[in-house]
């Protein structure tokens, strides 16, 4: 358990250490400095340990168990007398809870020694950007007051303390428990494999002293908090007043607010146990994510070159933190993605205010010009994303898309209207500056950070051709004709002379990027490098008027594409890697096997992100690919790394990449050098396959349609799920096959629409016949990329049973 990460998250604060209960220095933005108890935007505590009778918890008190709970954690100590620690962060609340229950076979008082060290230092700068981490930290100052520990530096403001009155205390500059004299983490290397504290930490701490009675055999809880803020002593006092006001209440908040998140997008998958209750923890690995701060100065910091004085400022900004503990902060992409995750859990409003921190934050810094922001800490600094960098052309695109995706399960047409002029400006934002040879395929970079590169990105170009189409749809709702014929006209155009530009026969795939459009001898010449997001023609989806929805990829070269990347030059054990192998006679010096003979100048690189996983289970199950060997592959290779106890750091937490053959697994590696072990983004291969392809729900509220088509998987005779949000009601859908029946039933809700209910035919089954609620019906047959399904009309609940021959 020490060598595994602790994480508890609120929206206003979060904690980390480790599983036995101590706190070594974490992270690699601020080396050392990202883990211990932060608020956004600042750190508090580089840490918080216990200590009975001389005998510290964590090194001389074994931790016996640790739990993940929904939204909180629990370590169990051996000893003679029992301890069970519980950490939780309050919604609402800049704090962080800890309660010891001590229990006592005998009567006894013991000495109960709390340290603290403090670290009050702002989330940006970092280690190497100019100014530094370093030069921007200042040495905290400690007091003792009304029985606090109270920890300064300029307005951020640190308390730690209980409702106990202690019997005695001191301050100085170490008190960290079982960890002094600290052992301080290099500049660059990994060694030594563990440290307390960083080069740039200039914290100081304290101690408090209780003396606590105990009964034979009862249960005594005794509450400490972690409580701060960036807004000075006084707010740091008036936080740390309401969490110690009554935690057992607040902790009855957030276990009664957790449940609710559990109850919405309720499945059940008797064929598939572990991907059931994978989507139960991503639920909540979704929620663990929502973080919030105030007051935002927003500059560009120009990746960490500058630091000019801030254009503006943001009152308050909320969204999903994208990976903790070096990236629980702003992103455009990874939200973007997890959106499609958090509508289907019925996370609506995380995603509004997602895309409204974003929208509000790249409007300020880009003056209105449309380009969406990469990157944003909490503090304002947009690190990458602004007019005068090169940003992410991939998330401009994106936006509409995700605006429209909201619209369509909300059915929200106040949303719409308010993210509609910043979706139109988007896209004309591409076509304006991200297009010089009027090719149509978007220049800039994309989601694969690489060299070796085209100037024009595949992944770029698929989201654009979704984004045009997703446009149209919002200004065909506003009537905007003029905005739908520009939008519908580029789509069309662009999805005309894709397969002819992109596919590399040759290949087997689609290639990565074109050539740098600057260079006539190379104008539009395919590179194929191997990339995961070869695979995003088969992603994602468009929606196109009087069309089945369906991804950009032709069938033909989709079931080629996919079938390649199923083979261990593409996939490992835990999922799809970051870049494949290719023949050995390749100079970049691909190891592993090869799939075809193209020769790429970039070297294969084996990591297995839970991204890169998503968007390989999404793409199988547009295709009807639900196999075995195929969706089931990535559907269950990022439930075990969430799930498997074998595999997992953190129990339930989905982390941003599995142990691979060219990425060490987290627990051997130094706390200070390792990835994220919470990644919001890799719920969307988990949520997005089971609710809108093994259960097919397809809304589309903004029209007043709901499709539930379900699909079930290979193997497979059940797949059901309750509580499924839609705009301000709910369904349940249950899909089973019974002998030779396929039986559809749907639920609804406090929910108008008018619904198409069915289901996806097995290969090769013959249709007999059709009944809605128990009589003869009319259907329609469907063929779609998934196969063939039968549609029938119905105006709520509905019962739809189809017999095969």
């Amino acid at each position: 358990m020490a060598d595994r990460r602790s994480l508890v998250v609120g929206d206003r604060a979060y904690a980390m250490g480790d599983e036995s209960g101590l706190y070594p220095a974490t992270g690699w933005h601020i080396r050392g400095e990202m883990g211990g108890f932060w608020t956004q935007p600042i750190k508090l505590l580089d840490g918080l340990w216990f200590g009975l009778d001389g005998k510290w918890l964590g090194k001389d008190v074994t931790a016996a168990k640790y739990t993940s709970g929904h939204g909180y954690s629990r370590i169990d100590y051996d000893g003679s007398v029992q301890v069970r620690r519980t950490d939780f962060v309050p919604d609402g609340l800049r704090a962080t809870l800890v309660g010891l229950t001590l229990t006592s076979a005998t009567a006894k008082t013991v000495s109960l020694d709390v340290d603290a060290h403090s670290e009050l230092m702002s989330s940006y700068p970092w280690g190497w950007t100019t100014p530094s981490a370093a030069d921007a930290n200042l040495p905290d100052t400690g007091a003792y007051g009304n029985g606090s520990l109270q920890f300064r530096d300029r307005d951020y403001a640190a308390y730690v303390g209980s409702s106990l009155r202690p019997t005695n205390h001191a301050l100085g500059p170490n008190h960290r428990g079982p960890q002094d004299p600290a052992v301080i983490c290099p500049a660059d290397g990994t060694t030594p494999a563990r440290c307390d504290d960083s080069l740039v930490g200039k914290g100081t701490g304290g101690r408090l002293t209780y003396d606590v009675a105990l009964k034979p055999g009862r249960e005594q809880t005794i509450w400490f908090a972690v409580a701060g803020s960036d807004d000075g002593p006084a707010a740091a006092q008036r936080e740390y007043n309401r969490a110690l006001g009554n935690p057992g209440k607040l902790l009855q908040a957030k276990a009664a607010a957790r449940q609710q998140i559990d109850q919405l997008t309720a499945v059940d998958l008797p064929g598939d146990r572990l991907l059931q209750q994978s989507v139960e923890w991503s639920k909540q690995n979704l929620t663990d994510s929502v973080q919030e701060a105030r007051n935002l100065r927003i500059r560009d910091v120009n990746e960490g070159k500058d630091y000019p004085a801030p254009v503006g400022t943001i009152d308050t900004a909320r969204w999903f933190g994208a990976g903790f503990p070096d990236y629980p902060w702003l992103f455009a992409t990874d939200g973007e993605y997890t959106s499609y995750a958090a509508v289907a859990a019925g996370q609506f409003d995380t995603v509004k205010a997602h895309l409204k921190a974003l929208r509000d934050i790249s409007d300020l810094l880009n003056a209105r010009s449309g380009k969406v922001a990469h990157e944003i800490v909490p503090t304002g600094d947009v690190y990458f994303g602004s007019n005068q960098s090169a940003g992410n052309t991939d998330e401009t695109v994106k936006f509409p898309s995700i605006v429209a995706l909201l619209w369509r399960w909300t059915g929200d047409d106040r949303f719409r209207d308010d993210f509609y002029d910043f979706s139109v400006r988007n896209l004309q934002y591409v076509y304006r500056e991200l297009d010089k040879d009027s090719d149509g395929w978007p220049e800039g970079l994309a989601n694969v950070e690489r060299s070796g590169m085209g100037a024009e990105k595949l992944d770029s170009t698929v989201y654009l051709a979704r984004g045009l189409r997703d446009l149209a749809d919002l200004a065909a709702s506003r009537h905007d004709r003029k905005i739908q014929q520009w939008a519908t006209a580029r789509a069309t155009d662009l999805e005309s002379r894709f397969e002819a530009q992109w596919w590399v026969p040759q290949a087997l795939g689609y290639a990565d990027s074109v050539d740098d459009p600057s260079d006539p001898a190379n104008d539009n010449t395919p590179i194929f490098q191997r990339h995961w997001t070869g695979v995003t023609p088969m992603e994602a989806e468009l929606v196109r008027p009087g069309q089945p929805t369906s991804p950009l990829a032709s069938p033909e070269h989709a079931a080629t594409a996919l079938t390649q990347r199923e083979k261990p030059c593409y996939t490992g054990e835990f999922g799809l890697f970051h870049t494949g192998t290719g023949p050995t006679s390749d100079p970049a010096g691909n190891p592993g096997p090869s799939c075809d003979p193209v020769v790429s100048k970039v070297k294969s690189e084996r990591a297995i992100f839970s991204l890169n996983t998503s968007i390989m289970a999404v793409a199988e199950g547009n295709y009807g690919r639900l196999g075995k060997s195929q969706q089931q592959v990535y559907t269950t290779g990022n439930a075990r790394i969430q799930l498997d106890p074998k595999v997992w750091e953190t129990p339930g937490a989905m982390p941003e990449i599995a142990p691979s053959p060219d990425a060490a697994a987290n627990i051997g590696r130094p706390f200070y050098d390792r990835s994220m072990n919470l990644q919001a983004w890799g719920a969307y291969g988990v949520l997005w396959p089971v609710v809108h392809q093994q259960l097919g729900v397809d809304p589309d509220l903004g029209q007043g349609r709901v499709a539930v088509v379900p699909q079930l998987p290979e193997g497979q005779s059940k797949v059901a799920g309750s509580n499924i949000r839609l705009g301000g009601g709910s369904i349940d859908v249950a899909a089973r096959l019974t002998g030779k029946e396929l039986r559809t039933d749907l639920t609804v809700r406090n929910l108008r629409a008018e619904f198409t209910v069915g289901a996806v035919l097995p290969v090769g089954a013959k249709l007999n016949n059709v009944t809605l609620n128990g009589r003869a019906t009319p259907y329609t047959v469907v063929t779609t990329t998934r196969g063939t399904e039968i549609h029938v009309t119905a105006r709520s609940s509905a019962a739809v049973r189809i017999t095969l021959a």
